[in-house]
């Protein structure tokens, strides 16, 4: 795809290359790890912090960048990795580098509830004791994307989203449930914690505090410590990709004008180094949060450009209408409802800046406002 399709965690997620300027690698050995495909080591970033590197199966992420923060008697990991043995083990071996073992975890601070973030939570808890923290916007949604006996529901959703969007009948039975399949890689474990925006984290040895940064999901939080100049960004601000900000069943109504206002909340943060879930630590935050806005910038003016071209046009139309990296017709499934979705995102967003107008159905139409 022309944003490139980085598949992220989330059940329809993906992550997209910039036109951006190079931001500067807080380590190089991370930044040659991700450009050659390999998995980097672990770091010892600072004293007390650690990087530890958890690999993410079937995805082109390839890991997630676990943070273990050290306590008195033990450690803070933010964020877990997917629930696989190996991806456990990698974590189990990462803290066994740092000096500990997975029953010294004290707490598991989850940035958002997409499975390669959340989905080694619970198995951690279980063999260590941890607390689990999460906002409350995103454990709100835990039951209707993890319980059996609910998701039933949340795919019937997807499908209507998908018909209003023009999708072909055929097509939104391929796409309304293509990722259902990631949803085994979470074990499921409820928060213990709900964790406010501006909240101080009970860490003893940190000063860290909770940021909510909604967008990516409704409940994203980063994680900010003022006195060693330091922000956690989750996958809310990234070296080079961008995250998926879609409308789904379980999106706010809003999520990208939610996500450009959560990156105009952190771009000033005085930090000397920003620590990303994945790809690698950099140092220009403010520079990069512009890169990022001035992306969805161009894409909403194609995305306009394609509604003015036409005499009313679904999203679907608009979608397979726009340039990607590689042909529509090999992109998988899961990445094509990504796709629509996120398109979505895009004119609903133009629909309340009053640039476009829909015209209910099925499907929607959209329309210049003038």
């Amino acid at each position: 795809m022309r944003d490139q399709v980085a598949g992220d965690a989330d059940p329809g997620a993906r992550a997209r290359k910039t036109h951006k300027r190079r931001v500067t690698p807080a380590s190089e050995e991370q930044r040659d790890a991700w450009q050659s495909g390999a998995l980097p080591g672990v770091e010892r970033v600072r004293p007390g912090l650690w990087s530890i590197p958890v690999p993410i199966p079937i995805n082109p992420l390839r890991y997630v960048l676990v943070y273990a923060l050290e306590l008195p008697d033990g450690v803070a990991i933010i964020d877990a990795g997917w629930n696989t043995d190996e991806a456990y083990d990698a974590l189990a071996a990462g803290l066994k580098v740092a000096g500990y073992e997975m029953g010294d975890v004290r707490a598991v601070l989850v940035t958002h509830i997409h499975p390669d973030h959340y989905g080694l939570a619970g198995r951690v808890r279980e063999n260590s004791g941890a607390w689990i923290g999460l906002h409350p916007a995103d454990a709100r949604l835990l039951s209707g994307r993890y319980d059996d006996a609910l998701v039933d529901e949340l795919i019937a959703r997807e499908r209507v989203m998908l018909a209003r969007s023009g999708v072909p009948p055929l097509t939104v039975e391929e796409l309304s449930g293509a990722s259902m399949m990631i949803r085994h890689y979470v074990s499921m474990g409820r928060p213990d914690r709900l964790i406010e925006d501006g909240a101080d984290l009970d860490l003893p040895g940190w000063d860290l505090r909770a940021v909510w940064t909604p967008g990516h999901s409704p409940g994203h939080l980063c994680f900010l410590s003022p006195s060693r100049r330091v922000l956690f960004s989750g996958d809310h601000v990234l070296a080079r990709i961008t995250p998926i900000v879609a409308v789904h069943p379980q999106s706010a109504p809003d999520p990208l004008a939610d996500y450009l206002d959560a990156l105009a909340a952190v771009r000033y943060f005085e930090v000397d180094e920003v620590l990303p879930a994945h790809e690698y630590r950099f140092l220009e935050l403010a520079e990069r949060v512009e890169d990022v806005m001035a992306h969805h910038g161009r894409r909403l003016a194609e995305i306009e450009a394609a509604v003015a071209g036409a005499d009313g046009v679904a999203c679907w139309d608009v979608t397979t209408g726009l340039t990607w990296s590689r042909p529509w017709e090999t992109i998988p499934p899961f990445m094509r409802r990504a796709a629509t979705n996120e398109t979505l995102a895009h004119l609903v967003y133009l629909e309340g800046k009053g640039r476009l107008r829909r015209v209910p159905g099925e499907p929607d139409l959209w329309f210049p406002a003038t």
